[in-house]
């Protein structure tokens, strides 16, 4: 495979479904994950909510915080050669489908046993989902090339992330839980052997002299600007996915079409996908990723208007901001490639960048909570309220907030890439 060629050449389908194929099992210990979760340990197993929610907060904040030291041991696997990463990557799978199974079998009786259980499970399978997600996205970065070709390997990722998170949403509902588990392996492993049975990626330009594979990601003005830009963006995309069933049952009172209303919105975040990918040959990557800042803020911005049975209309909503969605998922991986590469960390210091990125993927869900959830208990909404002050309260926490940090997001990237010109190459 070519690495840099001179015009962006196409990504071959079957080079993009290998590599980005195992980012779909991935997906099932993402947001699926923790849906289903609280209502299984909270309604099946019957764990008192307040322990529960202690639990899940407390080994979520422990795998955000150790994603930095997992990029860096992922490092130290990808010096010595793809095989040993993939080797370590298929045992951290292995691991990853014995916490997800275990997580769905807790044992009855004493709570406090049933909490041991959720978080030792928890983190084994977090963990280990957090190490495979790392070497997974950094043998896609070792690629490089032009922004065009990044984009169009990140694309394919989140494009199998987005089938993924589809899956995993309607299989335990379908088939079960133990089935789901089974799904899961058989996943991993057929994303492993595509993986496997790729290219090495590109072997890179033999022009630096010195080990920088020591340097901070933190000491790159370039990443330091960019993660700005994705935690701010970050917590606009997650506010709404954490208010989403508030604001459909209480507010449009339309409970029934949530599940229609996602797909929706990942359905056409899948279908917008190739679209970014082409806006990057026209534009370049910084300015189509704007783009899409700025038509989500147009789609989202008529939400708070919205009242009691207008569900077709936020389906309409739906759609509209999804296609804007594919940016989000296109180009933030593909800009992080160029940064990784000028600093000359390509091929030494991936993991230690995208340890820092997941990290800051994960806290973002966190910031989105922490932020929105107590704006709405002062501003007097509770879950099931009538209120309508209350309601109002929570439409312009759902849409009008997230729409604020859109353009916030938008005038950080403006600012970076001004400073940044290799950004806005095409």
């Amino acid at each position: 495979m070519a690495s840099h060629p001179a015009a962006a050449p196409l990504l071959p389908w079957r080079t993009g479904l290998a590599y980005g194929g195992l980012a779909a099992p991935l997906a099932f210990v993402s947001l699926p994950l923790y849906v289903n979760l609280p209502y299984h340990y909270a309604s099946v197993a019957g764990a008192p909510l307040a322990g529960l929610g202690a639990v899940l907060l407390a080994t979520r904040a422990f795998d955000a915080l150790v994603d930095p030291a997992i990029g860096r041991q992922a490092d130290r696997l990808l010096r010595r050669g793809m095989r040993p990463a993939w080797w370590a990557a298929a045992l951290a799978s292995l691991l990853m489908v014995l916490g997800f199974w275990a997580l769905w079998h807790p044992p009855r009786g004493a709570q406090a046993a049933m909490l041991g259980w959720l978080a030792c499970s928890l983190l084994v399978c977090t963990l280990a989902y957090s190490f495979v997600t790392i070497v997974h996205q950094a043998w896609g970065t070792r690629w490089g090339g032009q922004p065009a070709w990044r984009a169009r390997v990140t694309a394919w990722r989140e494009g199998a992330t987005l089938g993924g998170v589809l899956l995993a949403s309607v299989l335990p509902a379908w088939l079960g839980l133990d089935a789901t588990s089974a799904v899961l392996a058989l996943g991993l492993a057929l994303g492993l052997v595509g993986l496997y049975r790729l290219k090495a990626p590109v072997t890179l330009p033999q022009q630096a002299t010195a080990d920088t594979s020591r340097i901070s990601p933190w000491a790159d003005a370039g990443f330091r600007r960019l993660l700005a830009v994705f935690m701010v963006n970050g917590v606009a995309a997650a506010i709404p996915a954490t208010l989403l069933p508030f604001f459909v049952a209480d507010r449009l009172q339309v409970p029934g079409m949530q599940p229609l209303l996602l797909l929706c919105f990942f359905g056409a975040a899948a279908l917008g996908l190739p679209l970014w990918v082409k806006a990057v040959s026209r534009w370049g990557l910084a300015p189509s990723w704007r783009a899409g800042m700025l038509a989500s803020v147009l789609a989202f911005g008529f939400t708070p208007w919205l009242g009691t049975g207008d569900g077709l209309a936020f389906a309409v909503i739906c759609l509209a901001s999804g296609l804007a969605l594919g940016a989000d998922l296109a180009l933030p991986g593909a800009l992080l490639t160029g940064v990784i590469h000028e600093s000359g960390q390509g091929g030494q210091g991936e993991g230690r960048y995208l340890g820092w990125w997941t990290c800051a993927t994960k806290l973002n869900l966190a910031l989105a909570a922490g932020l929105a959830l107590p704006l709405l208990s002062v501003a007097g909404y509770r879950s099931g309220s009538t209120d309508p002050a209350g309601l109002q309260a929570l439409a312009w926490a759902y849409g009008g907030l997230p729409c604020l940090l859109k353009l916030a997001a938008a005038g950080l990237l403006w600012r970076a890439e001004r400073l940044h010109s290799s950004w806005r190459h095409t």
